[in-house]
């Protein structure tokens, strides 16, 4: 697949990172030298030096001979632009903008992005995509992360296995012994810093993240059986009152209408625009490491402390103030892969890494055959991917006992006919089935050919 990325940023650097492993023909253009250098130094594509919405500089790229562009330049306008430029001029089948001023995207302004207007097949938000999985976070607070698949039927949910799980030395095969309602698969572990597929045979160990695949209605079950129910965060300091904090404090206003929220913001001209729009939020303007400005936010009284500033540094130490202070649990923006290894020594108790949240959006829409959903797991170890089964596929018609998977493959759900199926290993996908697959990413190709339209369909 031939890719044209306009940015070398952290968004474009990521993309470009995890499409050139996957051996894509990738471009990248940006307008600043050193980016286009050192992007050039450290991976397999190709950098061009020049501002990404021109003509002459997208045609140095290969646009014209381009499946895809990409455009997550820091400017909404670059981006729009460099969609129509590629459409209009070079004909590029699939256009992918980041655009971050939430203007453009008012409802009642959504034919903007049509192909009779300025012709954008994807919008990419990332601080939507990041608010949505704090307030996910914030809904299951004893998940690690939560993502929805299947028209909301199911859920991929992440889960600490500490020493206080229940179901830890146990054998998978057993949990569906112990619990056959639970309508739920141990799709894939993390263990040791590696990410696999589970057996039957293959026991929990303390100190695992079980990714499992299960009916939406039986998520806090689920969370119940390995011990991680806890209640919802009613007390919320948000540090940081951007995009991501004017968006997650609208929302939770909206869902959560007994939730106390309090915003720490640095700049007043920001703080007073906030305090503006928003209703029952408090809005503080000051430094989230002052210790009295904390004090006064009542972080200490907290449920949530969610630190989502510019600056990883002010994310990391204000997080572990707060926590200092009495907060029961905090979560820090990083976007510095550098200081996820250790987060949890300094004492934070979860992260979010917004560049790896915008790559699966990207991802569910470079994957061919019949991709739906695509969530990465772990910086890219391993992928969760919804798809549509045809009669060519090979998964169809047989029972799963009797296909030949791949190692590094595990099914943890069937939808068939508006209804969620657990896999056994007797059940039989048929044609037009909805399946969520996870796999690891040396497998990611093979499952995508399984879910191709082959000649023979037609």
């Amino acid at each position: 697949m031939k890719i044209v990325i306009c940015g070398a940023g952290q968004v474009g650097y990521g993309i470009a990172e995890r499409l050139a492993a996957e051996h894509n023909d990738v471009s990248v253009i940006d307008s600043s030298p050193s980016l286009v250098q050192n992007i050039q130094d450290k991976l397999d594509v190709r950098g061009y030096v020049g501002h990404g919405a021109h003509p002459d500089t997208l045609a140095r790229a290969g646009a014209e001979q381009a499946d895809m562009i990409i455009a997550v330049t820091l400017y909404d306008e670059v981006n729009m632009v460099a969609c129509q430029v590629a459409h209009s001029l070079f004909n590029v089948p699939t256009k992918i903008a980041r655009i971050r001023a939430q203007s453009y995207r008012q409802p009642h302004w959504q034919n903007l992005f049509s192909r009779e207007h300025m012709p954008i097949d994807v919008i990419i938000s990332p601080e939507i995509e990041v608010g949505d999985v704090i307030l996910r976070r914030i809904a299951l607070p004893g998940a690690r992360d939560v993502v929805a698949f299947l028209d909301d039927a199911a859920a991929m949910v992440a889960i600490d296995c500490d020493e206080d799980c229940p179901v830890i030395d146990t054998p998978l095969s057993q949990l569906s012994e112990l619990f056959p309602d639970l309508n739920a698969v141990v799709a894939g572990i993390l263990r040791d810093g590696k990410v696999f597929t589970p057996h039957s045979g293959d026991q929990i160990l303390q100190g695992d993240l079980a990714y499992v695949i299960v009916e939406r209605e039986r998520v806090r079950r689920t969370l119940s059986i390995f011990g991680r129910e806890r209640p919802e965060a009613s007390r919320i300091v948000i540090a940081g009152g951007g995009n991501i904090g004017l968006y997650l404090a609208n929302r939770i206003e909206e869902r959560l209408s007994g939730a106390k929220v309090k915003v720490i913001e640095a700049s007043r001209e920001n703080a007073i625009r906030m305090a503006d729009l928003l209703g029952t939020t408090v809005v503080l303007h000051g430094n989230a490491l002052d210790e009295q400005i904390l004090s006064e936010a009542d972080a200490g009284n907290a449920d949530l402390m969610v630190a989502i500033t510019n600056d990883d540094q002010v994310n990391i130490l204000s997080s572990v103030m707060a926590k200092r202070l009495g907060c029961r649990f905090n979560l820090a923006l990083l976007n510095n892969p550098g200081y996820h290894g250790f987060t949890k020594s300094l004492g934070i108790d979860d992260f979010i890494n917004p560049r790896s949240v915008t790559i699966s959006r990207v991802l569910q829409h470079v994957r061919r055959g019949r991709i739906r959903g695509v969530y990465s797991l772990h910086d890219g170890a391993a992928e969760i991917i919804e798809a549509e089964a045809l009669d060519t596929s090979p998964l169809v018609g047989r029972p799963l006992k009797d296909l030949d998977l791949p190692d590094g493959v595990r099914i943890g759900a069937i939808y068939h006919e508006n209804k969620f199926h657990s896999p056994t290993g007797d059940s039989i996908i048929k044609s037009n089935d909805r399946v969520v697959i996870l796999a690891l990413n040396k497998r990611v190709r093979q499952v995508e050919q399984m879910f191709r339209v082959s000649l023979e369909y037609f």
